[in-house]
């Protein structure tokens, strides 16, 4: 490998406008491939094999207009009074004519919904009013019914004795004849009636009986409105054809285009996350500050602003080229919006640090008197073949995340481990290349006198190296107990990490998604930005009357619910085998008790012995897929650990020190959790770091960070424990070793450090809370691993081991290829000057 790179490096810098024209080409092709494949990105993130997945799939075979997505516009007078005349016209206008647009199902004027729904109460009340009237009446007919037929038994008394009179006489009674049948026949009309009045009464109790049941229901649903009680807030909801992961950007940005282009006088508009929440800028202001902080790091370090502008342009060229050709694969599969800017944040990260890994080394022999073309060489077998291998660790560390079975996380691991192997290739390839058209140049006018004066002394003259000491035991003792304490202290808050993913409150403050959301929390309760759906399968063979009482009976079920504020059905499919109902819980879609119903709903029986339900919505959707990402966690840490340590066990031929790496790399993890969930979780620093809401962490936050910190903290334990091996297999005691390797390596390390949480630490200002986590979770993930495990704790936990951190058993040695990772071999076939 080291041999190969040499020769890679020295034709870079003897022809290095070949290797310039073909990354120029490479730019090109990515270029051409995005003009003709880039379609779009997606806002939304899903998993499938879900239980809302399963609901919203039976949706959209029975009640296709309720499986697409949905989103609300929220107007909201400016001065809290009730809209006038003129405003209601203007949002019906809007949301009427919004109904043309693509992708767009239905739109529910708020105001006309409000008429609706007090047009259904007062229909109710009519009802009622005419059930009492017809019961009223009722109760007269059978009070005339009562009188007729004490008035038919009279007659029929009367005419009972006068027969009983004429038989006295003898006389015979046929002349009654007549008056009997004119009474019978009177009787029967009075039992004709009697029946009718039954008829009635049994129709008046079931119509009773429905209107109760509407009454009811509509009871349940109270709390679930589109206008407030003051008149002075609205909601216009839209439903999309599509579902919201096939849901086009252009769907949502048509819609928010023709909202916002007609400004109502008085009226402020909030537009839900579920519609605004598109694509973040992938480089803002934020990013620059951090670059412009890594320039001057780099300065400090290579002591030029060449030298200092070569690993920033090869890093752009890797990012442009990585990200472009990226986003070239969006026609072809569906990608989240955080793919492309996690290839960014690493691939500028790493490509600043791998190139100045080079550099820096090339200035390092160029001041011991090398020639630039050997120097080049040289530089890009020994510090070319660790970046390799520390690239190759990150690769590996990304691309597990394909096995956690998630497919935008797959996704993210693979865009991310291109843009690293992108940096790689430039690092190895580009940067000898610049090195070369550079010449001596790269020295800054000092830095070239003395490399001068070096060059001319004899070769052969032996190079007095700097006096290093041992830390002492007791130091070494003491650094590991008060780190270890550290790490696991600033860990305590990630014993009470909670995942979901960021909702309208997690916006920026300014946003309008999170305009829409604190004014829905203020006009309808907290619940109503985390609406649930719920599905209930009905048995087969009901009537219409049937069907409204197992809605009710499935809506009392719910309404009993600890934590819910409201339900309502809100269609019946055609079969009416399926009915669907709205649930609004008492608090947002990110809270605990919401968390905890939408598990309990799923968890109940099969109501009234044979009625099933299945939760939605995309609150369910939320904690399904925090849910999913917490469960492969664990299964991803043991596959990217162990992967790794057999890479490290190949580099660093030892057993303990792969062990201690990765026990320390646990350490800062936990603490990067615990970190994490302070600021997002807790609140702590919000002014600093702009969390005005604190919720959730991220659900996939910590298998992210999983991936890409053990791949960088590998970076770090590499090019400090390389140096430390070499001088112990140069013939340098084990605990002398372990200072002189620091010492050799840890101003490249510190300024790699600073460098990668400047860049990640850039995307902090992004009013994405999704890129902001990210940011911030990197960031401390390398402060911690960098500056406390590799630099602190692991050269006192090597120290104390002695020798035996470099022990390996024969059996095991014999097994394992022989990795020159130091470049020590390369070294002795193509020494510097001395």
């Amino acid at each position: 490998m080291a041999e190969i790179l040499h020769r890679l490096g020295t034709f870079a810098a003897r022809r290095a406008w070949i290797v310039i024209a073909a990354w120029a080409v490479v730019m090109g092709i990515a270029v051409g491939g995005f003009a003709v494949g880039f379609k779009g990105l997606n806002s939304s993130f899903d998993i499938p094999g879900t239980a809302s997945g399963a609901v919203i799939t039976d949706l959209e075979q029975k009640l296709p207009n309720l499986s697409g997505a949905s989103g609300t516009i929220v107007f909201h007078t400016e001065d809290g009074a009730p809209f006038t005349a003129s405003q209601r016209q203007e949002i019906t206008a809007l949301a009427a004519s919004a109904k043309d647009l693509p992708d767009v199902a239905d739109v529910i004027d708020p105001f006309a919904t409000a008429q609706q729904l007090a047009d259904r109460k007062q229909q109710l009340a009519d009802a009622r009013t005419q059930i009492e009237d017809g019961r009223a009446q009722l109760q007269s007919g059978q009070q005339q019914l009562d009188a007729g037929r004490a008035q038919l038994d009279s007659a029929q008394a009367q005419l009972d004795g006068a027969r009983q009179q004429l038989q006295a006489a003898g006389r015979p009674t046929s002349a009654l004849d007549p008056q009997q049948q004119q009474i019978d026949a009177q009787r029967a009309q009075l039992e004709s009636k009697q029946q009718e009045l039954t008829a009635s009464g049994q129709t008046i109790d079931q119509n009773e009986a429905k209107v109760e049941r509407g009454a009811e229901l509509l009871a349940l649903a109270d709390g679930i409105g589109v206008v407030s009680a003051d008149g002075a807030t609205a909601q216009v909801n839209i439903s999309f054809t599509e579902p919201r992961l096939k849901l086009p950007q252009a769907a949502k940005t048509a819609v928010i285009d023709h909202f916002t282009s007609s400004p109502i006088d008085g009226v402020e508009m909030g537009i839900s996350s579920d519609i605004s929440q598109g694509v973040p800028e992938i480089l803002g202001v934020g990013e620059i500050v951090g670059i412009a902080i890594a320039a001057i790091v780099l300065v400090v370090v290579l002591g030029s602003l060449l030298a200092a502008a070569f690993p920033i342009v090869t890093a752009l060229v890797g990012v442009a080229i990585g990200a472009i050709a990226t986003l070239a694969f969006s026609g072809v599969v569906q990608m989240a919006s955080v793919t492309p800017i996690l290839g960014v944040m690493l691939g500028l990260a790493v490509g600043i640090d791998y190139s100045l890994f080079i550099v820096y080394r090339h200035r390092k022999q160029l001041l011991q008197g090398a020639g630039v073309g050997e120097s080049i060489g040289l530089a890009n077998g020994t510090a070319g073949t660790a970046v390799v291998f520390a690239g190759t660790t990150v690769i590996v560390a990304l691309l597990a995340l394909n096995i956690t079975g998630i497919p935008f996380l797959g996704l993210m691991g693979t865009a991310g481990a291109a843009s690293v192997a992108i940096a790689v290739l430039i690092a190895i390839s580009l940067t000898p290349a610049l090195l070369g058209l550079a010449g001596t140049r790269i020295l800054g006018r000092r830095a070239r006198a003395r490399a001068a004066a070096a060059a001319a002394v004899p070769a052969g003259t032996p190079i007095v190296p700097s006096k290093v000491r041992p830390m002492s035991t007791v130091r070494a003792i003491v650094t590991v107990l008060v780190t270890a304490a550290a790490l696991l202290t600033v860990a305590i808050p990630s014993l009470s990490m909670r995942l979901g993913l960021p909702d309208g409150g997690s916006e920026a403050a300014d946003s309008t998604a999170y305009r829409a959301y604190q004014l829905t929390n203020e006009a309808f309760g907290e619940g109503s930005n985390g609406r649930l759906l719920v599905v209930a399968t009905f048995p087969a063979g009901l009537d219409d009357d049937q069907v409204q009482q197992e809605q009710l009976i499935v809506a009392r079920e719910l309404a009993s619910q600890k934590d819910v504020d409201a339900v309502a059905p809100v269609a019946v499919s055609d079969d009416k085998r399926t009915g669907v109902f709205q649930v609004v819980p008492k608090d947002g879609p990110n809270s605990e008790t919401t968390e905890a119903l939408v598990r309990d709903l799923r968890a109940l029986p099969p109501i009234d012995g044979n009625v099933t339900l299945g939760v939605a919505g995309q609150a369910a959707i939320n904690i399904d897929i925090s849910e999913g990402l917490a469960s492969v966690l664990p299964l991803y840490l043991v596959v990217v650990v162990s992967i790794s340590f057999l890479i490290m066990l190949a580099v660093f031929r030892s057993v303990l020190v792969p062990l201690i790496a990765t026990a320390g790399f646990v350490l800062s993890l936990f603490a990067t959790f615990g970190a994490v969930t302070a600021v997002f979780q807790w609140g702590w620093l919000s002014d600093l770091t702009g969390v005005h809401n604190p919720g959730p962490i991220l659900s996939f936050l910590p298998v992210i960070l999983v991936g890409i910190l053990f791949g960088l903290a590998m970076d770090y334990q590499l090019f400090l424990a390389s140096g430390m091996r070499e001088a112990y297999v140069h013939g340098a005691p084990a605990r002398l070793a372990v200072a002189q390797g620091f010492r050799a390596g840890r101003s490249v390390v510190i300024a790699a450090a600073i460098i990668m949480i400047s860049v990640f630490g850039g995307f902090i200002a992004s009013e994405s809370v999704i890129i902001k986590s990210m940011g911030v979770g990197l960031a401390l993930g390398v402060l911690f691993d960098a500056f406390v495990v590799r630099m602190l704790l692991i050269p006192a936990l090597m120290h104390l081991l002695g020798r035996s951190a470099w022990w390996l058993p024969r059996w095991l040695d014999r097994l394992i290829p022989n990795i020159d990772v130091e470049g020590s071999t390369l070294e002795r076939r193509h020494p510097v000057h001395h």
